[in-house]
């Protein structure tokens, strides 16, 4: 009896017909509402193109990506055409994918953690980006030469975290509780050393680290497009592929293993895609904070906690979330783009306050 209620609640199976049927409408009712998420996204990323700080109109944008699917069907003067397809699409198209990789990538740490306040970014990817950005803005040290030192110091050292952990995972057996307080204790390394390095540091150079610290996408570009693209997708396939084993962890990690799974190995991979992920998105936009934590929880109280949904929800929810932020940050104070990051914080603090307070039960990991 045991093992067949293992199946129901984590793998959708069951042998008694009346179950199958209530399993598929469930599965049904999960899948419309990621459908609908899905268009509400699509719709909001359409009228997220047209927010902007120049004169070009809605009308405009929309002729610029018709003439992209029917070539020479409008007449769009060249320099409105780049505008759009160079700053306006780049910018909506990041906020999407990034959105969709740091809510999937919060909640496989909150799920393989069991720990519902667990994010890429406690485990100290966040701080130890910033501090590789310092260092390429206020000292300008970095790995490579030119504009991209900040991106690759970012990215290095972001990876740092994960590589501690990792290792400490694989010489000694240590708990998710000790991961988390291992990225934690790293956190405050990196600050404090990023806090030092801008209190010597000049005015400016220490504005410009300070304003890259708080996550934003006045930067975005076109070439960077296929990076996070090819992450995302990335990201999505291989936590697809591990989807039933850390479906099976969730019951903790002795009935796991008692199933087969290799829950060490499946934890290592889920922190080692987890984090690799969030430093590729961290690198380009800043730390851009709440996505990763509120996605996860808000999809978890419409379609519960079986990540064969939750991980595509997660993805849809992310992506809207950082969409909306966007069109705040475009548009609350005209001409001037406020940092996203600081618009997700805004919301995100209120909103999880809400949820701990009001539907704490249904943010059981």
């Amino acid at each position: 009896m045991l093992a067949e209620r293992l199946k129901v609640r984590l793998f959708g199976e069951a042998e008694d017909d009346a179950d199958r049927e209530k399993i598929r409408l469930i599965g049904v009712k999960r899948a419309a509402f990621i459908l609908a998420l899905t268009l509400l996204m699509l719709g909001v990323l359409a009228y997220s193109i047209t927010i902007s700080s120049t004169t070009i109109t809605p009308l405009q944008v929309y002729k610029v990506l018709i003439n992209q699917v029917i070539p020479g069907l409008f007449d769009i003067p060249y320099k409105t055409e780049q505008i759009v397809l160079r700053v306006y699409a780049p910018r909506v198209l990041m906020a999407a994918f990034v959105g969709a990789i740091l809510a999937i990538g919060g909640c496989i740490v909150q799920t393989i953690m069991r720990n519902p306040l667990a994010t890429p970014y406690t485990l100290g990817v966040s701080s130890s980006a910033a501090f590789g950005a310092s260092l390429s803005i206020i000292l300008g040290i970095s790995a490579v030469a030119g504009t991209g030192g900040t991106i690759v110091n970012a990215f290095l050292f972001s990876l740092i975290p994960a590589t501690i952990i990792l290792t400490a995972s694989v010489r000694r057996d240590i708990t998710p509780t000790t991961m988390i307080l291992i990225g934690i204790a790293i956190s405050y390394i990196f600050s404090a050393a990023t806090t030092l390095m801008q209190y010597f540091g000049e005015a400016d150079a220490v504005k410009s680290a300070v304003f890259w610290s708080v996550g934003d996408l006045n930067s975005a570009s076109l070439w960077q497009v296929p990076y996070v693209l090819v992450m995302f997708l990335v990201v999505l396939a291989v936590s697809i592929w591990l989807v039933k084993d850390i479906n099976v962890m969730r019951m903790g990690d002795d009935t796991a293993m008692s199933l087969g799974v290799n829950v060490k190995r499946t934890r290592l991979l889920s922190i080692l895609l987890a984090c690799f992920s969030t430093a590729v998105v961290v690198s380009f936009t800043g730390a851009i904070g709440f996505i990763c934590l509120l996605a996860p929880h808000i999809s978890r109280i419409f379609i519960g906690g079986d990540l064969k949904y939750l991980i595509p929800a997660s993805a849809v929810m992310g992506a809207l979330l950082l969409s909306i932020a966007d069109i705040l940050a475009k548009g609350l104070i005209r001409p001037i783009m406020l940092p996203v990051g600081a618009i997700t914080a805004l919301i995100g603090g209120p909103m999880l306050i809400y949820l701990l307070l009001r539907r704490k039960d249904e943010l059981a990991v």
